[in-house]
């Protein structure tokens, strides 16, 4: 089962992102976002990559340079996401071959980046927009568009969220905060699976 659940490890450091990104995995939680600006973010993206390039899609978050694709893709990098819609930076990110996931929140950010190509929108702030928002950018957005919300999303609120027509969710600080064991990132990520799946039962 393919769950659409980023994790996203902003302030992870290099010395514990292995094992995080292992415990994500081992709970179902497969597509990692290291943001560009926690320590040495290129460093944990390579060394996620060179451990579990075959079993889950790694990439980075907070890309707002086109450089800084081309840098993410060296270190083995699959994914980019950007907290806003950066024509550039989508370009680039589908020139190397990579996914695209720029923020959108308004329906001339989400068409922007749709024609230039993203694979699909982070809504972002997702709280400022709220559900009923969604649904009315939802009802002009092409149906296989790819939405995720991120931003104030929690497992109390999966529900409503996928009942209004989201993808997915980008999910960072609920799940992993500074400071954070290997341990208690695992405990909340079966958590946060086990909601994700029972909320999708709910509307299938």
């Amino acid at each position: 089962m393919v769950r659409e659940l980023i994790a996203i490890l902003r302030g992870v450091a290099p010395h514990e992102a292995v094992a995080i990104a292992e415990e994500l995995i081992l709970s179902g939680i497969t597509k990692i976002e290291v943001p560009l600006n926690s320590p040495k973010a290129y460093e944990s993206i390579e060394n996620i990559a060179n451990r579990f390039s075959g079993e889950a899609i790694i990439g980075a978050g907070t890309v707002v340079r086109k450089n800084e694709v081309a840098s993410v893709c060296n270190a083995g990098g699959k994914m980019i996401v950007s907290p806003n819609v950066n024509v550039d930076v989508i370009r680039e990110t589908k020139k190397l071959k990579m996914r695209s996931y720029p923020g959108g929140f308004t329906a001339t950010e989400c068409f922007g980046a749709i024609d230039s190509g993203s694979d699909g929108i982070k809504l972002f702030p997702a709280f400022l927009m709220g559900v009923d928002g969604f649904k009315a950018l939802r009802a002009v957005l092409p149906p296989s568009l790819s939405t995720y919300a991120v931003g104030g999303v929690e497992p109390s609120n999966f529900a409503d969220w996928l009942a209004s027509g989201v993808t997915g969710f980008g999910i960072g600080n609920y799940l992993y905060k500074v400071g954070d064991t290997v341990s208690s990132v695992g405990k909340k990520a079966k958590k946060i699976v086990s909601a994700y799946d029972d909320a999708s039962n709910e509307i299938t």
